[in-house]
C-alpha cells in the first residue's frame, strides 16, 4: 500500500530542495611583489588578501581562492571568508573588492609565511595598500 502524499503535494512528485549556494572560485595571480604587497592583508590573525571585485559580498561569506605567487610555480588553495568590503566609489580612489580571511589552519599558516617570505622588508614599508 502507497504511503499518503503530504497534504499539498502530488504523489510520486519530489519537491525540489532549496539549493545551497557555491562559495566563489577566483583565481588570483600574482606577477609581481609590488602587486601581492598591495592586496596582502597581515591585520587579519591568519593572514588575508584583497580580491579586486564588482561582485556584492556579504561579510562572512565564503570564497574559495586559487593563488598563485610571484616566481612560485605553485597554486595555492583557499577556503575563506570575506572580512573587508571596499565599495564601490570607495573614498581615496581604492579600488572595490574583499578581502578574504585566510582559515586558521596549517595550510594557512605556511601560504602566510611564503608571502611574507616573498614580501620581505617590503611589508613594513609605509606605501599604500588597497585596504590601509
Amino acid at each position: 500500500m502507497a504511503e499518503p502524499a503530504a497534504r499539498g503535494t502530488t504523489p510520486g512528485i519530489v519537491a525540489p530542495t532549496p539549493a545551497v549556494a557555491r562559495p566563489s572560485v577566483i583565481q588570483l595571480v600574482f606577477r609581481e611583489k609590488g602587486a601581492l604587497y598591495a592586496a596582502y592583508m597581515p591585520m587579519f590573525t591568519d593572514g588575508g588578501i584583497f580580491v579586486p571585485t564588482t561582485r556584492d559580498y556579504k561579510l562572512g561569506e565564503d570564497i574559495y581562492l586559487l593563488l598563485s605567487l610571484p616566481d612560485d610555480p605553485q597554486r595555492y588553495p583557499v577556503a575563506g571568508k570575506v572580512g573587508w568590503i571596499t565599495p564601490a566609489n570607495a573614498s581615496g580612489g581604492r579600488t572595490q573588492g574583499v578581502g578574504v580571511r585566510f582559515p586558521s589552519d596549517e595550510k594557512s599558516r605556511g601560504l602566510r609565511q611564503r608571502i611574507e617570505e616573498t614580501l620581505g622588508t617590503s611589508l613594513s614599508s609605509a606605501k599604500p595598500t588597497q585596504t590601509i
